[in-house]
């Protein structure tokens, strides 16, 4: 049930405040009673709908009372009647200043009063109901946005879990083809560190490098489909062995197709690309030039490096000065001329990689 309009009657002559506080009453308000500014103020708590205030009072005069609503924010849009003798324009640009909404003139007509009264009062409810819309819509944006937000969070965590069983996927894949062969475990890394010193060395996007880190370890994947007997051959293979060898690259692009996640695509692209050769002579398609992609020409340059200059069942590993030189010979040829002079460019980065395997006890 709602409450009766309440309006505060403050004069501070009885005789005024007793007449007023009738006439209010009998236009159907309850009636709260001030005789002076002070007491005004500390019953502006008592749920007032608008206050009739006097003008000429003692100590605290009307215009000092309006003021001083209107500097309380909880009570910025409270009705103020002024009631008041004072008709110069004067006196009613100082009552607008101080804060008044509208003017009624002593002696009090009861039918002005209730015009007055019910103008304002319809317009403070106006101004309440627009209040309570806003703060209902201010509540229902914050509901929508803390939902919004969680639901946010929600897909957050399951694209970080798809994520992680993606690389979780790509983990179990290179740890099959490791258990062949345990020094594929370190080449991996180190072919993985030099690919990104080329890809940052190319100013490739940040997350193009972070595909790349994880979709190198991938490039031989396939050799889990060779026979031991072959892959771990301490002699040079026969060329029946070196086909089936050379098998590895479409093994392995064949366990990484069809997968929506970009990184086991990307795998997919090296898998198949990284021994093709720049002139064409290479496998398993014989691409040439840019028809190679990018990453299979990145991560055939780093496979190449880290292989010559580690030891192999079949041979020994060569220095770095050798395997440079080698690798020389097949620029232009083997290798994509433009970043095999890029290699060159940041060898020294890519010898720190090396060296930092060497100081972790690994073997380079």
């Amino acid at each position: 049930m709602s409450r009766a309009t309440r309006i505060l009657v403050v004069d501070d002559v009885d005789q005024n405040r007793l007449l007023l506080e009738g006439m209010v009453e009998s236009l159907g308000y309850e009636v709260e009673t001030a005789g002076n500014g002070l007491d005004a103020l500390a019953k502006l708590p008592l749920s007032v709908d608008l206050i009739l205030l006097d003008v000429m009072m003692p100590g605290i005069d009307g215009y000092e009372v309006a003021r001083r609503v209107r500097a309380d924010g909880s009570f910025a849009d409270l009705p103020i009647i002024m009631v008041t003798a004072l008709d110069s324009r004067e006196d009613r640009v100082r009552a607008v200043e101080a804060g008044a909404n509208d003017f009624i003139a002593k002696p009090v007509d009861k039918t002005e009063l209730r015009v007055r009264l019910s103008s304002q009062l319809k317009l403070k409810q106006a101004q309440d109901s627009l209040k309570r819309h806003q703060a209902e819509l201010e509540r229902t944006v914050e509901q929508r946005t803390d939902d919004l937000r969680r639901a946010l969070h929600t897909l957050a965590d399951e694209q970080l879990k798809t994520h992680e069983a993606h690389l979780d996927t790509i983990r179990r894949l290179v740890l099959a083809a490791e258990c062949k062969d345990m020094d594929t475990a370190e080449h991996i890394q180190r072919m993985t560190q030099f690919g990104i010193v080329l890809a940052q060395a190319l100013c490739l996007p940040g997350e193009d490098v972070e595909v790349l880190r994880h979709a190198i370890p991938m490039h031989d994947v396939g050799k889990i489909g060779i026979p031991d007997s072959i892959l771990l051959k301490p002699g040079k293979l026969t060329p029946e062995e070196r086909e089936i060898m050379n098998s590895h690259t479409l093994i392995g692009a064949r366990i990484l197709s069809g997968s929506p996640s970009n990184l086991l695509q990307a795998g997919e692209v090296i898998a198949l690309s990284h021994h093709e050769w720049w002139d064409g002579h290479g496998y398993p398609a014989g691409l040439r030039h840019e028809n190679i992609p990018l990453w299979g020409r990145i991560c055939a340059l780093a496979d190449v490096f880290d292989a010559l200059t580690s030891d192999r069942p079949y041979r020994r590993a060569m220095t770095n000065d050798d395997a440079l030189e080698l690798m020389q010979q097949g620029r232009g040829s083997q290798f994509d001329p433009d970043l095999f002079d890029l290699f060159i460019a940041h060898l020294d980065k890519v010898l720190a990689v090396q060296a930092s395997f060497h100081r972790n006890g690994g073997r380079a």
